[in-house]
Order: C-alpha cells, then structure tokens, then sequence
C-alpha cells in the first residue's frame, strides 16, 4: 500500500468537518485553507505538485502544479505529519455549508474523478489531478462540470459537497441527466458528456441553463443538491448593489424602519 493508512471520523451535520488520526510517521495533504486545528507534535510542510509521494524530479513536480492551476487550485498543497511517538488528531473543515465524503479510492479501482472544487483532503500518497476531456462538445459547453479533478491511489480521500447528498448506483446502460455544477463525482465506470437541454422555450426561459451533464452507468455517482456556485448567486442576487443598504425585505416596517433609523436623507 503506498498511501498512509488513517483513521477517521466526520462530526458535524450541516457544517462538518473531518478529524483525521495519524499514527507516527504517517501524514494527511490538504487543500490550501481547510486547515481547522490538530495536535501539539504534528508538523506542517508546504508542498509543490499533486500531493503523492512519487520523487518524479523538478519538471514532474512543476508539470504536477500546473495541472493544479488548470482547475483554479492553487499551486501549492500543505502536508501534516506526526512527528511524535503517539497517535496525534488534525482537522479539516468544509468551506461552506454540506457534506463531507470519505471515499475509499480501494473501493473505485484506484480513481475517482470529481468536481475541481470539491476535494478537501486525503492520505498522504494520494494524487490529484485532472481528468481532461476526451470530447469538444464538453469543453465548450460543459461549464462547471468540464474539468474535473481525479483522485487516484489506493488510500482515503475526503470530498465536500453543498447542501444535501444523494448516491444512485447506475446500472450498465442505466442514464441519468444532472445539472453540471450538482455533480459532486463518480467511479472512473461512468461515462460523462453534455447534452443539450433542446427546445425554444427551454432554451429561452427555463432558467436551468443550455446543457446538463448524462451519466451513463454502471458506476456510482454523487450528486449535491446545492452547488456553491449557486448558492453565490443567490447570495449576489440578494445583496445591496452599490454599496447600499438593504431596505427592509421581509420587515413589517419596511421603508419606515429606514425613516426610524435615519437611512433615508431629506
């Protein structure tokens, strides 16, 4: 087994986060800013390239990060070891509001491919990467779900996902059409491509976009039912423009509550 054995537990419900034991000598990569806390003996290494252990020299650690920069990630990774003699704790929390994954890649044939935000941390060893499409349609169409990122060895690697998840076993043959940024991953079985949503009026006032994503079986796929791209829209739609003030949505007072507190100017 090449990737570090840990153990694990999730606590939390809508806000999560994952509390990862390392015995000596074993490790833990993590995304740049899920750090949340850990024990007095763990060490802390920045890292450049895909987070395995692979010594593939200065041009596979540079053509590693590169690939991280393709998905919007950051250049760099932070590793935590236990330096000490006894089992230490470090935690990683979730960005936003949903679920934390544990998957184990053994389970997936060594890979699974998910969306590039969605990995949070994992055993020291594990590879991230990208999957790039095979497909132009996907490329320019497929938007969120496009590039995607792969999770590759054989240890345990921790995804997070908006809102609530649902898991759906896919048959051979067995079709299920997704909307791109509600995909959180599936095993590398699955077959993924874009498909165009079709007709004048979906296209012109459906307000659920062009193109959604077919996953085509056998294989398991995750789906999250809030995606963050669409919970930041919502917050943007929702906020002040210009710098303004909100005015009273959903007060009984409305506009007087903003002559009481002075927001108004005569």
């Amino acid at each position: 087994m090449q990737a570090h054995e840990i153990d694990y537990t999730i606590y939390g419900e809508e806000m999560q986060y994952v509390e990862i034991e390392l015995d000596p000598n074993e490790g833990v990569i993590a995304e740049a800013g899920s750090f949340m806390m850990m024990d007095n003996g763990i060490s802390m290494e920045t890292i450049f390239g895909d987070g395995s252990q692979k010594d593939t020299g200065v041009m596979g650690k540079i053509f590693g990060a590169g690939k991280r920069l393709l998905t919007g990630e950051s250049l760099f990774m932070t590793a935590f070891y236990n330096t000490q003699s006894g089992k230490k704790q470090v935690s990683f929390a979730s960005p936003y509001p949903g679920k934390i994954i544990a998957i184990d890649l053994n389970k997936y044939g060594g890979k699974f491919i998910c969306q590039k935000d969605a990995f949070l941390c994992a055993a020291k060893g594990v590879s991230i990467g990208i999957e790039f499409s095979k497909k132009l349609g996907r490329g320019l169409f497929g938007g969120e779900g496009f590039i995607m990122q792969k999770l590759e060895g054989d240890g345990m690697a921790f995804v997070h996902a908006g809102g609530t998840t649902a898991v759906k076993e896919l048959a051979p043959g067995e079709k299920l059409k997704v909307d791109t940024g509600c995909i959180i991953g599936f095993d590398q079985s699955v077959q993924y491509d874009i498909e165009f949503v079709g007709g004048i009026k979906n296209t012109l006032f459906g307000g659920e976009g062009l193109f959604f994503a077919t996953l085509t079986g056998p294989g398991t796929v995750y789906i999250q039912s809030l995606p963050f791209s669409r919970l930041a829209g919502k917050v943007w739609a929702a906020a002040p423009k210009g710098g303004g003030k909100s005015k009273g949505e959903g007060s009984i007072l409305g506009g007087l509550g903003d002559l009481l507190d002075g927001d108004n100017r005569f």
